[in-house]
Formats: C-alpha cells, sequence, structure tokens
C-alpha cells in the first residue's frame, strides 16, 4: 500500500486542461491496476492531490439537471464563464476566482475501499480546517458537502464535493468558498438544491480576503491526520 501522495499547486487554470490532465492521472493509476491484475506484475500505483484555482465556470454532473443552469449561452458569455457536463457525481456547480479547489486522485486500495468513508473524510477535513477559524460547520443529511447553520433558516454552504470513482480511483473533488464572488452563484440552483443560501469564509469573518495559501496549509494537515498519508 502506497499512501505517498504527489500534491501540485496548479494556481490559476482553465477547468477543461485541468480536468483533461485529472483524467490522465486517473488513467495511468487505472492502467497500473489492470496490469497488475493481468499480470500479476505487483506495480506500485500512484496517488495525486491537485490544488487549482479555476476562472469562472459551471459544471453539472451527470445526474444533474440543466435547468438548474439559469443562464444561456449568450449570458455565459456576457459573465465571462464557461459551462461544462462532466462525469461527477452530484448536479450544477460553480467554480471561480476566491476558490480552493482540490482534486485528490487517488488509489483508495492504498488507503480503505469505502467511497462514502472517502466522502465523510473530505467534509471532515473542511469542517476541521473551518474549526481553526472559528465557524462550526456541519454536513446536512442527504447532502454531500459542508455547511453552516444546518437545520435553520439560514443554513449556508460553504464547500461543495463531487466526486467520481471506477475500480477503487477517485477523481474530481470540492471546492471550498475561500474568498468567492457570490454572485456567481445567483446564475444556478447550487447542486439542485433550492432556498438554501452560499457563503464563503471571509463573508462569515466578516474580512475582505483570507490567505489562501494558509488555507491551503491547514487543508492538508488535516487531510494527512485523516487518511495517514505522506505528501512529497
Amino acid at each position: 500500500m502506497n499512501k505517498q501522495i504527489a500534491l501540485q499547486d496548479l494556481g490559476f487554470k482553465d477547468y477543461k486542461q485541468i480536468w483533461d490532465y485529472q483524467e490522465e492521472l486517473f488513467k495511468g493509476i487505472v492502467d497500473t491496476k489492470i496490469k497488475n491484475r493481468r499480470e500479476e506484475a505487483g506495480l506500485q500505483t500512484k496517488n495525486h492531490f491537485l490544488f487549482v484555482e479555476h476562472p469562472h465556470v459551471y459544471t453539472l454532473g451527470k445526474s444533474g439537471d440543466l435547468s438548474n443552469l439559469l443562464l444561456n449561452e449568450e449570458q455565459l458569455i456576457e459573465k465571462g464563464a464557461t459551462f461544462y457536463k462532466i462525469n461527477r457525481g452530484g448536479d450544477i456547480t460553480y467554480h471561480g476566482p476566491g476558490q480552493v479547489v482540490g482534486y485528490p486522485i487517488l488509489d483508495l486500495e492504498n488507503f480503505f475501499t469505502d467511497i462514502h468513508k472517502y466522502l465523510r473524510f473530505l467534509e471532515e477535513m473542511i469542517i476541521l480546517t473551518l474549526a481553526e477559524y472559528g465557524l462550526k460547520a456541519e454536513r446536512s443529511k442527504g447532502e454531500t458537502g459542508v455547511w453552516l447553520d444546518v437545520d435553520t433558516p439560514f443554513a449556508r454552504k460553504i464547500c461543495a464535493m463531487g466526486v467520481r470513482a471506477s475500480r477503487w480511483v477517485t477523481m474530481h473533488g470540492f471546492a471550498l468558498n475561500v474568498n468567492a464572488n457570490l454572485g456567481y452563484f445567483d446564475n444556478i440552483i447550487p447542486c439542485g438544491i433550492r432556498g438554501k443560501a452560499v457563503t464563503s469564509l471571509n463573508v462569515e469573518l466578516g474580512v475582505k480576503e483570507i490567505s489562501m495559501n494558509e488555507v491551503k496549509e491547514k487543508l492538508l494537515k488535516h487531510f494527512t491526520h485523516l487518511f495517514e498519508a505522506e505528501f512529497f
């Protein structure tokens, strides 16, 4: 079992470019696993973790409803945003500047073979990170992601998640609003959930900007502990 994870911070990059890169890394791990099973090659599978910040983009999961995007093609162009229908779970979400987006591309057979546990660990990483900023974040029953003030009229989502897994290899991941422009969420029904607000860490703390690098460091610290992993 290889619990070492190659960490890359890719900076500000186009969504499609990084989606293609994820697919390449994902395929590399799956191909190794197939070779091991066919030839008993005994090769070690790799793990990756990508941090990235995207230009304005809306993505729709494979089970999502296109009517949850409230913009037409012309309006997308006006907003400087792009749209992709992609191969993760979940409905529609937004990525953009001021978000910490993380894509763990892991062979879960190096850690544990339980996709629900994997999602709960990603949520826990976010919850523990937000606790360091004095926020009590929680899960919302039946809804993947991380929320504040669950079960109140003021419930608001701060982190969206959507993953794909095949042969116990993961891709896609989470998007934590740190200094996000929340106006872009007005153009969708986020995750297909009506009547619940979206928030960002800087808004919750009443400050203009929070260090993205500081947030990333905290996320990695908690990820390392939860997954008993090592980054390089």
